[in-house]
Parts: C-alpha cells; sequence; structure tokens
C-alpha cells in the first residue's frame, strides 16, 4: 500500500471528490464535501480494503489524509 493507492480508493469512495482533489497533506475536515458520513465511509473503506479498524475518536486525532494513512499503516 503507498499513499497515492490510498487516496484513489478514498476519492473513488466519496463520490463528492473529484478524483486529484486529495493530496497526503489535504485537511480533509476543511473540505466543503466533508460531513460527518465521509468519516463513516473512510472507517469502512479502511476495514474493508485493509482490515484495520479504525474508530471515530482515531479519526478524530487524524487532521491530514497522510495522517489517516500513516495510522492504517500502523496497524498492519
Amino acid at each position: 500500500m503507498d499513499i497515492s493507492e490510498f487516496i484513489k480508493k478514498i476519492e473513488a469512495e466519496v463520490e463528492e471528490l473529484t478524483p486529484g482533489t486529495l493530496k497526503p497533506e489535504t485537511a480533509f475536515r476543511n473540505l466543503p464535501e466533508w460531513s460527518s458520513m465521509h468519516a463513516l465511509i473512510i472507517i469502512a473503506l479502511v476495514d474493508m480494503e485493509y482490515d484495520v479498524t479504525i474508530t471515530g475518536d482515531d479519526l478524530r486525532k487524524c487532521t491530514t489524509i497522510n495522517d489517516i494513512y500513516n495510522f492504517v499503516k500502523s496497524k498492519k
């Protein structure tokens, strides 16, 4: 798994995001499209694709896409 693959999977799951929108340094909560529903989508994506459990609390501690990626990578 690399960061670009991780980003592509998130962009594919979040319909409101145009591919190429996210970068590792993107502060995802600042995106106009961001909502609590997207947090649930990311939680489910991480569970299904990477077999890693990320809780809402874990996600709240993350600021950027790279933070989420590093969390997932640390659990693999």
